[in-house]
């Protein structure tokens, strides 16, 4: 699914039109994305949390080239399911 089939499923489980489906979408991935970037967390009970992780410096390898590097460390986004969301992806796989 992506963004577009998104939009329109919300548009058909509630009252608002295409337009004011994207544009609350839209703003909702961007204070998440926001908030995240500032080095928050964003948790939506029952769906799961986004944080920002840190990732320590490690050793590489160049795939062309096998030659050893460095990988600096940095700070990635993460996503971590929630009960309930878990719960319903796992009862949806065992039918």
């Amino acid at each position: 699914m992506n963004k577009g089939e998104l939009v329109d499923k919300v548009t058909e489980k509630t009252d608002v039109t295409k337009k004011q489906a994207d544009a609350v979408l839209t703003a909702a991935i961007d204070a998440i994305i926001e908030t995240v970037a500032e080095g928050e967390k964003v948790t939506l009970v029952g769906f799961g949390s986004f944080e920002p992780r840190q990732r320590k410096e490690r050793e590489g390898r160049n795939p062309k080239t096998g030659e050893t590097m460095v990988i600096p460390a940095t700070t990635v986004p993460a996503f971590s399911a929630g009960k309930q969301f878990k719960e319903k992806v796992a009862a949806t796989a065992s039918e």
